[in-house]
C-alpha cells in the first residue's frame, strides 16, 4: 500500500544536523556567509544570481570567489554521496511521484525521494557552513533556515514578463513558456510542502523579497549584494 501521509522525513535530519556545536570560522564578520534564493519560474533567478556572485566578488572585503550552485548542485548531491549519474534525473524538484518512490523500494532501481532528498539537504548546510556561495532552490532557504550568517531571498515577476524571459531565455514558444512557468511553480511548491512542510510563498521564511518585474536584474543583484555586505 502506498502512503498518502507524508511525514516529512527530512525534518529530524535537518534539526540533528543544525544541532552542531564546534566553533565556526567566519569569512567576514561584517557580511553573511551564504545566500539562498527562492524563485518563481522565469524571474531570472540565475541571472541574477550570476550578476551577485560578480558583484559580492568585487566589494567585499576579502574578495574572495562566490559560486552560484543551481543545477550544478546535483553534481555535488552525486559526488558527496557516491551516486551514480543516471540519478541526475531524478534529483530535479518534484520530479519523482509516490508511485515511483513505491516502485524504487519495491525493486531498487533508484533511492525514493525522501533519500535524495535527504542527501541533497546534508550537501546544501555542507555549502552553507563553509560559505560563499549562492543556493538557488531545492529547499536550501528552509534547510539552512537555522544557520544565522545565511541570507535568504525570494523572487518575483509578474507572470507575462516570466513567460517572456522563458520564451528568450529558453527558446519555448509562448504557449509552451506560459505552461512551464506554471508547470515549474507548481512543482517546486509541491517539492517544500511534501518534504519540508513549508508554504514556498511565506514571506517569513525570506529576509527579502524583490519583483525582478520592477528591479530588473541588475537591480535586484545590487540590492541582495548590499544586503548581504550588510553595505550602511
Amino acid at each position: 500500500m502506498i502512503e498518502t501521509h507524508d511525514t516529512n522525513p527530512c525534518l529530524s535530519f535537518i534539526s540533528s544536523q543544525l544541532l552542531f556545536s564546534e566553533p565556526r570560522t567566519f569569512l567576514d564578520q561584517d557580511a553573511y556567509r551564504a545566500v539562498t534564493i527562492s524563485r518563481q519560474t522565469g524571474c531570472g533567478a540565475l541571472v541574477v544570481a550570476e550578476k551577485l556572485a560578480q558583484y559580492l566578488r568585487e566589494h567585499s572585503k576579502n574578495g574572495a570567489p562566490w559560486t552560484v550552485l543551481d543545477r550544478n548542485l546535483i553534481d555535488k548531491v552525486l559526488e558527496d554521496h557516491n551516486l551514480p549519474p543516471y540519478l541526475a534525473k531524478f534529483l530535479p524538484e518534484d520530479r519523482a511521484s509516490q508511485i515511483e518512490d513505491f516502485l524504487s523500494e519495491l525493486f531498487a532501481v533508484h533511492p525514493p525521494s525522501r533519500i535524495i532528498v535527504k542527501q541533497t539537504a546534508e550537501t546544501i548546510l555542507k555549502l552553507a557552513v563553509v560559505g560563499h556561495v549562492i543556493l538557488i532552490g531545492r529547499g536550501s532557504s528552509v534547510v539552512t533556515a537555522r544557520l544565522p550568517d545565511v541570507f535568504h531571498v525570494r523572487l518575483v515577476a509578474p507572470l507575462e514578463k516570466r513567460i517572456e524571459h522563458a520564451h528568450e531565455h529558453y527558446g519555448m514558444t509562448k504557449i509552451e513558456a506560459h505552461n512551464f512557468c506554471l508547470a515549474e511553480d507548481l512543482g517546486r511548491a509541491r517539492y517544500l510542502k511534501k518534504h519540508f512542510n513549508a508554504d514556498i510563498n511565506d514571506p517569513l521564511l525570506y529576509h527579502m523579497i524583490i519583483n525582478t518585474g520592477q528591479m530588473g536584474f541588475d537591480g535586484a543583484a545590487k540590492l541582495i549584494g548590499e544586503a548581504v555586505l550588510k553595505v550602511n
